[in-house]
């Protein structure tokens, strides 16, 4: 049998774009070899020729070169020019079940992220918290969601999306029906720490599955789609724990919320398939190699064969925080999120207390305010969206070599940035003054819609996700001291310095911070 040699310099660092040329040199030898065969020797010509299959594309082999040791070994990769089993070529209709499924699955938790800001001052009366301990019973949830990525993204990565939602699912769900029972601060407090490690799966995945089946020109539409469910639950939360509180005990937001994440995990199971590509090929290698007997392999698993599982778990595992240390795009980035995302939780644990105490209004009425919540980050959602395709899509037009560029996204930050501090100034003047309940809510809907827009481009989870733990802490002294109006206007003035300054430095120097720190990943 004929030996082919592709190359005689092994690939130290193979790529699908590497597989992809193997196999079209493959097939044309191949093609030609069979083209020119010398027919003398039938019998030798039906043992040894390969036919440019499906198959064959999809696993073409590596010929190794002379005097190497290993086997013989065939990389599995996706056929071209299509394979029905590559997420980012399934049928709309299957990418939009599963931003759906992921959509629908984040409401629950985030919900349950808000749903206790009405009923704080009752909890804390039961359980003999003071302020402080009652605003941590709601913001450390939001702290096990800032940890909790650093774990399961990268499990995401080693073993698939589809297992880490699933255990994260039923993670959640025994934790949260732990907090309905609980009888002391301490109970309630770890409870609620346990429930949001598995409630930061939805921010740990839901970047890396949107990323798996669309397509980049595409992302900005479909982010916007996806956001929108989760971010009616943060306004929902609060509106159904005020009903429940006044109605009936605030152990039923727990405990409803429980039987909702039941059917969740249900549905999950049935309906959820695996998106990350480099998981739907090593279960297709492993299929092969049971059924042939020969060695297949990926190209992950043909760069880590000389790996340890401790040293690829370690690297993956580190792999966020060394991004977030080294390198200044992501910290940059990474800051404007961390200060909106905590603001946000800053209005939203003190938006109760403000028409409750200061407008005299009861738990189920000042629950309601909420809605301007949700409506400004809807429609801040579904204008950021579209606009941030439109954009990116013009911008690689324009570009002299048409290369797509993350930067390409950070025009849209502006308007947001601008927008959301001006919300946020008639937010905090007219509840100062105590304006008609309307113009507060006008400003909380302006500031929503325009931190949505500014925040879209840049999704970092876990310094925002740390922010919301922390801001709440500190927002009942700062109104104390300097009352609605300059308080809100101080944190307006940094937002507006930080979400004008912030794209600026990254448009000018991010290429060359990418370029320079590209070791990191």
């Amino acid at each position: 049998m004929t030996l082919i040699v592709i190359d005689s310099k092994p690939l130290e660092s193979p790529t699908i774009d590497d597989a992809a040329a193997i196999n079209r040199q493959l097939c044309a030898i191949i093609a030609f070899t069979m083209s020119t065969k010398d027919a003398q020797n039938p019998a030798e010509t039906a043992e040894t020729a390969i036919y440019p299959t499906r198959t064959d594309v999809e696993m073409a082999p590596i010929t190794l070169a002379p005097k190497s040791n290993d086997r013989e070994s065939f990389i599995v990769a996706f056929a071209e020019p299509h394979d029905s089993e590559n997420p980012k070529q399934w049928p709309d209709r299957q990418k939009w079940a599963v931003t759906n499924v992921l959509s629908a699955t984040g409401f629950n938790r985030i919900m349950v992220s808000t749903i206790m800001a009405p009923a704080l001052p009752l909890i804390a009366a039961e359980l003999n918290m003071n302020p402080t301990e009652a605003a941590m019973s709601l913001s450390i949830y939001l702290l096990a969601t800032a940890f909790g990525p650093l774990l399961i993204g990268p499990l995401s990565e080693l073993y698939g999306r589809r297992v880490v939602l699933h255990s994260s699912n039923i993670w959640f769900l025994i934790w949260n029906i732990v907090c309905g029972f609980a009888t002391t601060k301490g109970t309630l407090i770890a409870a609620r720490l346990f429930a949001g490690l598995g409630a930061s799966s939805i921010y740990a995945l839901a970047g890396g599955v949107l990323g798996d089946v669309w397509r980049p020109e595409q992302r900005g539409r479909s982010l916007g789609i996806y956001l929108v469910v989760p971010l009616v639950a943060v306004a929902v939360g609060p509106i159904i724990g005020g009903f429940m509180t006044s109605r009936a005990s605030w152990r039923w937001m727990f405990w409803s919320t429980s039987i909702f994440q039941a059917l969740m995990v249900v549905f999950c199971l049935t309906t959820f398939r695996e998106t990350y590509a480099p998981t739907i090929l090593k279960r297709r290698a492993a299929k092969l190699r049971r059924e042939t007997g020969r060695s297949y392999q990926t190209l992950d698993e043909r760069n880590d064969r000389h790996r340890s599982i401790f040293m690829i778990l370690c690297t993956n595992l580190s792999r966020p925080l060394r991004l977030l240390a080294c390198n200044p795009v992501i910290q940059a980035s990474s800051l404007i999120s961390a200060f909106n995302y905590g603001i946000l939780y800053i209005v939203l644990s003190s938006f109760a207390e403000l028409y409750s105490v200061h407008y005299h209004q009861s738990i189920e009425i000042s629950g309601l305010h909420y809605i301007a919540c949700a409506a400004g980050e809807i429609v801040g959602s579904q204008l950021g969206g579209p606009l941030m395709d439109i954009l990116y899509r013009r911008m690689v037009a324009r570009s002299a070599d048409g290369e797509h560029q993350p930067e390409f996204r950070l025009p849209l930050v502006i308007p947001g940035a601008v927008l959301g501090p001006l919300g946020l100034f008639v937010y905090g003047w007219t509840a100062e003054h105590l304006v008609h309940w309307a113009a507060v809510d006008t400003g909380i809907f302006f500031f929503m819609a325009g931190t949505q827009i500014a925040g879209m481009p840049m999704q970092a989870y876990f310094p925002r996700s740390l922010a919301a733990f922390l801001f709440p802490l500190f927002a009942p002294s700062m109104y104390s001291a300097l009352g609605y109006g300059w308080g809100n206007t101080t944190i307006a003035f940094v937002g507006l310095c930080l979400g004008i300054l912030s794209p600026f430095l990254l448009w000018v120097f991010g290429p060359r911070l990418r370029k320079k720190l590209y070791w990191v990943y």
